[in-house]
């Protein structure tokens, strides 16, 4: 018995309390008091289709914690569409948005005892806000993805949003007109569910599934289809289960789960932003992870799948071909898995996975075999050098020029960049600075896929460089690197860079080199002053004021005494 329950059972049995009054009215019955309380954190809106699916899967849940003999109780949290806000001033409470649905799972959790908590989300910040929580609270719990959107269909070729960014950039470089920009507008998207690709929202579930805290299989299934149904309901009995065996997440996400999870990223081909919610999440739990283990990990795994961004496939095909559990076995027979890492269904990696074939079925190309990966070794790279004391992130696959040197051009917003690009202001072997856009700076950290998306469109995605202090979209790819820490709004040398400094990104030597001697950038640091906080009050003032940096996580409770 949980120390939530037991603390009910005898304070609740002795008295008639008005606690005990409010549950039955709220369906509680006398029988119903020794069973586990049960939280369904409930991220359903229609504010993005990423989530509008979600209520069906809260009342599958909801059964499945009844027929378990436990007590559901549902509760909300919020979400941001990443896709609607991008290129916006409302970019900025994307990444807020995930300190925020921590701390409303953590504050409801906690404030009404819960016994254990089954979180169901389906954008991208409800995944890591949902495991900090799960991670910071350490009561009983399972994450269950709303489910990726199907992918659209136009000309032959499959859609997702992302088609639509890049639409936007092919329609400014003349290469199609307003009909054919409008005709993928109107298809990219056509239902329920996350984004298609290996972004964001499909890498954290699986990276989710992989560290043992989601069912297998589950996070690669369509909103939309039957199964991610009945999947939510076996996830209910699992947790209900686990909360009588009393099998807690920090059991579960430990240094090897981490670890086998950053493996995974690497082998889909998934998205930078994984790096700053892992860096996060592994704090929460009391686990130690810096950028370098990323790199650590990257050296030797291969890239099994094709898929989107710079791909071919979206997550529909993955579940098809096998999903993770097929990804994760290949892993796990070539000594780049922890088998013996436990699961929220009790059962070791290696045991849930025994029944895996050690190969990918010959009839798909999707995950490709061991010995003819897409890339050798992993694609999430940690650049330094003297424009990235404590790390950035860069994508280094599917990139044709990996070193490319030239004139900085400077940029104090994404909006500038993206009307300089628009105006076709930018040359081949340009390197763009986006800077003040990183956590204080921002605030708020945003993803630039509209100026990185225009450059593919015109035609520019090989010869152009970009590097920010702010975020990428998962959808994001080309020569482009983000996460730049430090940032510009605490005086990190990206601020330092004036228009026509020569700039080195060198992607194989994993090296972000500025061309300005220690002497000139001393000189111009004495000069550089902080700009004053862009917001004074609510939510992102208060962000900026509390959050860490990147390369930390970008977290909002590092050292707050």
């Amino acid at each position: 018995m949980s120390e939530n329950l037991r603390s009910r059972v005898v304070t609740q049995g002795v008295q008639r309390s008005p606690n005990r009054a409010m549950l039955r009215a709220v369906g509680f019955q006398d029988q119903d008091f020794t069973k586990p309380i049960v939280g369904i954190a409930n991220a359903y809106s229609t504010i993005t289709p990423c989530n509008m699916g979600i209520n069906k899967l809260v009342q599958r849940a909801e059964i499945g914690i009844n027929n378990a003999n436990a007590m559901p109780q549902i509760f909300g949290t919020i979400t941001i569409s990443d896709g609607i806000s991008m290129g916006t001033e409302g970019m900025k409470y994307s990444l807020v948005s995930r300190e925020v649905i921590a701390d409303s799972i953590e504050t409801a959790c906690n404030g009404q005892s819960m016994d254990g908590v089954l979180a169901i989300g389906g954008c991208d910040k409800n995944m890591p806000g949902a495991m900090i929580a799960i991670a910071r609270m350490n009561i009983p719990a399972i994450f269950v993805y709303g489910g990726t959107i199907k992918p659209g269909h136009y000309n032959g070729r499959d859609l997702t949003v992302v088609s639509c960014f890049e639409a936007v950039g092919e329609y400014s470089a003349g290469k199609i007109d307003e009909d054919e920009l409008l005709e993928v507008e109107r298809r990219a998207c056509p239902g329920a569910g996350s984004c298609g690709g290996m972004y964001t929202a499909n890498t954290m579930s699986s990276a989710f599934e992989a560290m043992g805290m989601s069912l297998p299989y589950s996070s690669t299934m369509a909103a939309e289809d039957s199964e991610k149904a009945d999947s939510t309901e076996k996830s209910a009995f699992v947790l209900v289960e686990a909360i009588r065996k009393q099998i807690l997440p920090r059991q579960i996400i430990t240094r090897k789960s981490i670890e086998n999870a950053i493996s995974v990223i690497m082998a889909v081909g998934g998205s930078t932003n994984a790096v700053l919610h892992f860096l996060a999440i592994a704090r929460a739990a009391g686990v130690e992870l810096s950028l370098d283990d990323f790199e650590s990990i990257r050296s030797r795994v291969p890239v099994l799948c094709d898929l989107k961004p710079s791909g071919k496939y979206v997550a529909t095909d993955l579940h098809k071909a096998g999903g993770i559990p097929q990804v994760m076995k290949m892993l796990l027979v070539h000594d780049l898995l922890h088998g013996d890492c436990l699961t929220i269904s009790s059962e070791t990696i290696a045991q849930v996975l025994a029944d895996v074939p050690n190969e990918p079925s010959p009839n798909q190309d999707v995950i490709r075999p061991w010995l003819n990966p897409m890339y050798s070794q992993g694609h999430l790279a940690i650049l330094k050098g003297n424009l990235a004391a404590e790390g950035a992130v860069a994508k280094i696959t599917g990139i044709k020029v990996p070193k490319i040197t030239g004139p900085a051009r400077v940029f104090e917003s994404e909006e500038s960049c993206l009307e300089a690009i628009l105006a076709k202001k930018i040359n081949r072997g340009d390197v763009i600075v986006i800077r003040y856009e990183g956590p204080k700076g921002g605030p708020g950290m945003r993803e630039m896929l509209a100026p990185t998306s225009a450059i593919i469109g015109a035609g520019l995605g090989d010869s152009v460089g970009l590097i920010t202090d702010g975020r990428f979209s998962g959808g994001t790819y080309g020569m482009v690197v983000g996460h730049v820490a430090p940032e510009a709004a605490v005086g990190g040398a990206i601020a330092l860079v004036e228009e026509g400094d020569t700039i080195t990104i060198d992607a194989h030597a994993r090296l972000l080199h500025l061309h300005v001697s220690d002497e000139q950038l001393a000189r111009r640091r004495a000069l550089w002053r902080p700009r004053p906080p862009r917001y004074t009050t609510g939510v992102l003032a208060k962000y900026a004021k509390l959050v860490s940096s990147s390369s930390l996580g970008a977290v909002t409770d590092l050292d707050l005494f």
